[in-house]
C-alpha cells in the first residue's frame, strides 16, 4: 500500500495529538493559588490561612454572632478557613451557636451551597471546613449525603491515611490542578475508611485553647489527639468576655485582638507560636475578621513570607446596625437592636441556668 506525503502526516498528526495533548495536561500548572504565585508549590501544612471563628453566626444585632458579613463575603475578602458548629434539627443538620435558640445560622445544606458557588467562581483557591460536630455527633455518612448534594464531595480531598504529618500535605498547586480544593475537618466521628475526605481535625490539627478572656493569648497545646510536633496547628485568637458567667464575643477590642501588634494581638500571638514552635501556625481563627482594616491578612502575609497588598474588605459593623455590610444609627434599627438582644439574652439566662443543659461557651 502506498501513502502519498500529506496522508502519512495527517494519520501522524491524528496519532500524535492525543499523547501530546497529554502531555500539556500532565505538565498544566497553577501559576497563582490563593492569591500569590509564591504559595503554589508550597506545602497545604506550610501554609498559614486566616479562619472564620463560627463563620456562619452573622448578625450586628446578636450578641451571640461573631462574624458581621456571610460567607460569601468573607471568602471574597480573603478567609481561606470557615469553622461552623452543627446541631441536629428534627433530623435535618442545622448550623446552630450552642443552642439553636440562640443563633440559628440555617441548615448546613444552605451553608455549603453558598461555598460551592463561590469556589466554582474561584478555581485557583484552596479552602477548608472545620466542623464542630461533638454536640450532636452526626455520622460521616449523614454528611456525606449533604455534600453529595450540593456537589462538593467531588471538590473534596481524600488524604493518603487518614493522618498526615505537616510535612506530607500536597502543595495549593498540587491541590489545586487535581481539583481537589476544598479540605474538609471533622472533630468527631471521622472515619477515613467510609468517608476519607472528612478528615479527623486532632489527629491532624492542634490547637491552643479557646474562649480566652484576657489578652494572655498563650500557645501551649489545649487539644489533641496525635503528636503535636508532627501535626499542623490552629490557634484560637478571638477574645471573649464574661457576663454573669456567660462568654459572648468582645467586639469592642476586635481591632486591637485582630492587630498587627501590640499587648494580645494576633500578630503577636503568632509571633510567640512561630518561636516556640519554629514554625507558624496553620490556621488562625478570629471573630469580625474586618476589625482591624484587613490586618489578619496582613499577619498572614508576614507569616506566609508574601508581600501583603491592601485591598477592599468589608467594613466594620457597629452593633445594633440594621445591616451586615454597613453600619446605621436609625432609630428603628436600634429599636429592633434592643429586642433582639433581649431575647436572646433571656435564652442566655436559660442556658445559665441548665434548662439548655449547657453553658454558652464558644468551640
Amino acid at each position: 500500500m502506498l501513502f502519498n506525503a500529506g496522508r502519512l502526516t495527517r494519520v501522524l498528526l491524528v496519532l500524535l495529538l492525543p499523547a501530546t495533548l497529554v502531555l500539556a495536561t500532565a505538565v498544566r500548572r497553577a501559576s497563582v493559588c490563593n492569591g500569590y504565585s509564591e504559595l503554589c508549590d508550597r506545602s497545604f501544612g506550610n501554609v498559614t490561612f486566616v479562619g472564620a471563628h463560627d463563620s456562619y453566626a452573622v448578625s450586628s444585632i446578636n450578641p451571640a454572632a461573631n462574624q458581621d458579613v456571610n460567607v460569601t463575603e468573607q471568602l471574597e475578602n480573603g478567609v481561606r478557613m470557615l469553622q461552623m458548629q452543627t446541631h441536629n434539627e428534627s433530623g435535618t443538620i442545622q448550623l446552630c451557636h450552642t443552642s439553636c435558640l440562640l443563633l440559628n445560622g440555617g441548615t448546613l445544606q444552605t451553608y455549603l451551597e453558598s461555598v460551592k458557588s463561590w469556589m466554582d467562581d474561584n478555581t485557583n483557591d484552596v479552602v477548608s471546613l472545620l466542623i464542630v460536630n461533638s454536640y450532636d455527633n452526626f455520622s460521616p455518612a449523614q454528611y456525606d449525603t449533604v455534600f453529595k448534594a450540593v456537589g462538593l464531595d467531588t471538590l473534596a480531598y481524600a488524604p493518603s491515611s487518614a493522618s498526615l504529618s505537616y510535612t506530607e500535605w500536597p502543595t495549593l498547586g498540587d491541590l489545586i490542578d487535581n481539583g481537589t480544593r476544598l479540605v474538609v475537618f471533622l472533630t468527631t466521628e471521622a472515619d477515613y475508611t467510609s468517608v476519607p475526605y472528612l478528615i479527623d481535625e486532632f489527629s491532624n490539627i492542634w490547637e491552643t485553647a479557646y474562649d480566652v478572656t484576657t489578652t494572655d493569648f498563650d500557645c501551649s497545646v489545649n487539644r489533641t489527639s496525635g503528636n503535636y510536633a508532627e501535626q499542623m496547628y490552629l490557634i484560637n485568637h478571638f477574645l471573649d468576655e464574661d457576663l454573669l458567667g456567660v462568654l459572648v464575643p468582645d467586639k469592642s477590642d476586635a481591632s486591637k485582638t485582630n492587630a498587627v501588634s501590640g499587648t494580645g494581638s494576633l500578630g503577636a500571638q503568632v509571633t510567640e507560636c512561630a518561636a516556640e514552635y519554629s514554625r507558624n501556625p496553620n490556621f488562625m481563627l478570629v471573630d469580625f475578621y474586618e476589625y482591624g482594616d484587613g490586618s489578619v491578612f496582613e499577619v498572614a502575609a508576614t507569616a506566609n513570607g508574601v508581600t501583603y497588598t491592601p485591598s477592599n474588605i468589608a467594613s466594620p459593623v457597629s452593633s445594633g446596625a440594621s445591616g451586615t455590610s454597613t453600619a446605621s444609627s436609625s432609630s428603628s434599627a436600634s429599636a429592633l437592636g434592643f429586642q433582639v438582644t433581649a431575647a436572646h439574652l433571656s435564652a442566655v439566662a436559660a442556658v445559665a441556668g441548665g434548662l439548655l443543659l449547657g453553658v454558652l461557651n464558644v468551640v
